[in-house]
């Protein structure tokens, strides 16, 4: 027999349960593709500055074993050596936190991830090294927005504003943090043979104007300072657009070069021909480039560098990407060349920073997947990476004592100090301009077999496509 104490205690455990159950049915945990973002951003920060509510921040978690057993896909480009560098940089941490981060690379990446994804089959993480493909699913609003577990503040703290912006893209309902940055590579550089450079009396420039003054020394001395090359295959001409790149930032805005990427800015205006105009000064001049003019389109992108290393040096001067030290001649070490930033050109823009890299986008919203993604805003996650070269961390935390050498350091210093940074405009740019009518366009006025009007005029005619 009960007593009227006792049912009453029962009523009470069974009104618990029943809202135990229904406060489970509403929190489940999201498998499907979809979105599943909280209606409100929790405001309290950790000591690591991300967002963590009542308790610690998702890595934090991870990091106390929380997550041991749990599995995060990832789909991305890295293949061969590169998949082993990524798989020894995150090996740290899938052994701290028990978190099985199963990396699937693919040469395929590009056409395989829209499959993936419309087709309800898509990664928790996938690594986008061309924005411009990222923002079709921005947009349809498949990607978690980072900002939904990570705060201003240590987003903030993380990376430079330039970064912040370069991942802002527009989703369904307003703006969105499509992801985060994760491996860079720094594109503004111009490359010397050290050695004969100081031997010549030469010194580094600091502004365009030196920079010209000395193109225009080094061909009264007997030679042409600057070697170039825009041949690759079907790629050909996608070093002229670094050059256009790197040049729109230094003659207009940011917020024209971001126009300009997106098809508002045309590249028949005139600020853009005023670009083209200022790279024909360096490119056009007989005595300025080694071959002269004509060989710029028939001299392969690889080989160009290599005249540098002659002895004595045919040419002076290579203006590339930090991965360009793959193509140096063989036995050469960090003490036999250097580089210095393509100086700037207008003051008033600053010294700018032309970049490439990845972004890494979230597909599925699970605390598991929230650590990962928290952990690869960290310079952290690159470090094994790092040590081994060719990779500059965008992350601020990253330690400058991880760069095998000067050269490498200095990159990374470059990028967290440089004014304005800004991505790789063509990988921005969709496929049909980008890869297609501003390589052709592009090598077509190169070799001369149209003028820059109508050059700018072809290239234009991809934004129809």
């Amino acid at each position: 027999m009960y007593t009227r104490k006792t049912k009453n205690a029962l009523t009470v455990f069974i009104l618990m349960l029943v809202l135990a159950m229904a406060i489970t049915a509403c929190g489940g945990k999201n498998t499907n593709n979809t979105t599943n973002k909280p209606t409100e951003k929790p405001s309290d920060t950790t000591e690591g500055g991300t967002n963590a509510g009542a308790g610690d921040s998702a890595l934090a978690q991870a990091l106390k074993g929380d997550f041991k057993g749990k599995k995060v896909t990832m789909f991305g480009p890295f293949t061969d050596a590169d998949e082993v560098k990524f798989n020894e940089s995150i090996k740290a941490f899938e052994e701290k936190s028990g978190i099985d981060i199963a990396y699937e690379g693919s040469k395929e990446f590009e056409a395989t991830i829209s499959v993936r994804v419309n087709g309800g089959n898509a990664p928790d993480i996938a690594d986008f090294p061309q924005p411009g493909l990222l923002k079709g699913f921005v947009g349809s609003g498949k990607v978690v927005d980072v900002k939904s577990f990570l705060s201003d503040e240590y987003l903030k703290k993380q990376y430079n504003q330039s970064w912040l912006d370069m991942a802002t893209m527009k989703g369904a309902s307003g703006d969105v943090m499509s992801g985060v940055w994760a491996r860079s590579s720094v594109k503004s550089l111009v490359w010397y043979n050290k050695k004969a450079f100081a031997e010549a009396g030469y010194t580094v420039p600091k502004t365009w104007t030196e920079l010209m003054a000395l193109t225009d020394q080094i061909a009264k001395d007997g030679d042409p300072a600057w070697s170039i090359g825009i041949e690759s295959g079907t790629a050909t001409g996608w070093p002229a657009t670094d050059w256009m790149e790197d040049i729109m930032l230094r003659t207009t805005t940011p917020e024209n070069y971001d126009k300009w990427v997106s098809g508002e800015l045309p590249f028949t205006d005139p600020v853009v021909k005023k670009a083209a105009e200022k790279m024909a000064e360096i490119w056009f001049n007989e005595d300025y480039v080694y071959g002269g003019k004509k060989s710029i389109a028939t001299t392969s992108f690889g080989d160009a560098v290599k005249p540098l290393f002659d002895n004595p040096p045919k040419a002076w001067l290579h203006r590339q990407a930090g991965f360009i030290t793959s193509f140096f001649p063989e036995g050469l070490t960090a003490d036999d060349y250097d580089w210095f930033p393509m100086p700037a050109i207008d003051e008033q823009y600053g010294q700018p920073a032309l970049i490439s890299g990845d972004i890494y986008a979230m597909f599925n919203d699970r605390p598991e997947v929230r650590a990962v993604m928290e952990y690869f805003t960290t310079g952290e996650s690159l470090k094994a990476w790092i040590q081994t070269g060719g990779v500059t961390a965008p992350m601020n935390d990253a330690d400058p004592s991880w760069y095998p050498n000067d050269q490498e350091r200095r990159m990374a210093e470059f990028v967290k100090t440089a004014d304005t940074i800004r991505f790789d405009g063509s990988d921005l740019m969709p496929g049909a301009v980008g890869a297609g009518t501003f390589w052709k366009g592009m090598t077509d006025w190169v070799s001369g077999t149209v003028d820059l009007d109508t050059a700018l005029k072809e290239i234009q005619s991809g934004w129809k496509k």
